[in-house]
């Protein structure tokens, strides 16, 4: 769940104010320092930051570009009480785990696929990874309808997040232009927002990928000029 190729020096003073607000809250509650000082996006800070904001818009994790109503709907309570505090942090709150970290980052099972961690809704075949060297798991493409999108412009850039079409969670972001692969699309994703099944795809589940196909910028004006002539020699009969 990379920012891409940029943004570094927004992450890196983004990692230190939320550090410091962490050891605040650390001496001021008198706890002991936590080992699991997490590196969260800046959604994710955005909605722990709203606070009573958040709690009075509870549609707030509706938001998707397609206008997407989720199907799985579930409180906030509930969602607490079934995911792991890494899965929330996650899921729910657009969390990053550390790259590198994330227990699929380096796993490539032959056969199997993956599935949403929140709901269990089909995401990616286990043909669909691939080893990018970016620190988190990626895919190359998925089972066609599985996500919609949202654009994210924090850390000063633009970026196409991914959540699942089922639930809303978090997923990570995706990519194009990068050429790892024949689609070339790669799905930035935290290991805590799947699960491996071992089992192969629902009958049916086709994989595809998510960003639209960029339009042929070279075939359009070969269309455009072929159309200029056209009516330039039809003038001239």
């Amino acid at each position: 769940d990379d920012g891409g190729s940029s943004g570094g020096g927004a992450v890196y003073m983004h990692l230190l104010g939320r550090l410091r607000l962490s050891l605040i809250g650390v001496i001021s509650s008198g706890a002991a320092p936590s080992a699991a000082l997490r590196l969260p996006t800046m959604a994710g800070v955005r909605m722990r930051g709203a606070g009573q904001q958040a709690r009075m818009m509870g549609s707030v994790r509706d938001l998707n570009d397609q206008g997407v109503e989720y199907s799985v709907r579930k409180t906030e309570a509930a969602w607490r009480e079934q995911l792991s505090d890494e899965e929330y942090y996650e899921l729910r709150q657009k969390g990053t785990e550390y790259p590198g970290s994330g227990k699929y980052d380096k796993f490539y099972p032959k056969a199997g696929h993956f599935v949403c961690g929140g709901c269990g809704a089909p995401l990616y075949s286990a043909a669909a990874k691939f080893d990018s060297g970016c620190g988190w798991p990626a895919f190359d493409r998925i089972v066609k309808g599985a996500v919609v999108t949202q654009t994210d412009t924090s850390l000063g850039m633009r970026r196409v997040e991914i959540l699942c079409g089922s639930c809303g969670g978090h997923l990570g972001h995706v990519f194009e232009g990068e050429r790892f692969t024949r689609t070339n699309e790669r799905h930035c994703v935290n290991s805590a927002s799947v699960r491996y099944v071992d089992a192969p795809l629902p009958d049916g589940a086709a994989e595809t990928k998510v960003l639209p196909e960029p339009e042929d910028d070279a075939a359009g004006a070969k269309s455009i000029l072929s159309e200029l002539l056209g009516k330039k020699g039809g003038q001239g009969d």
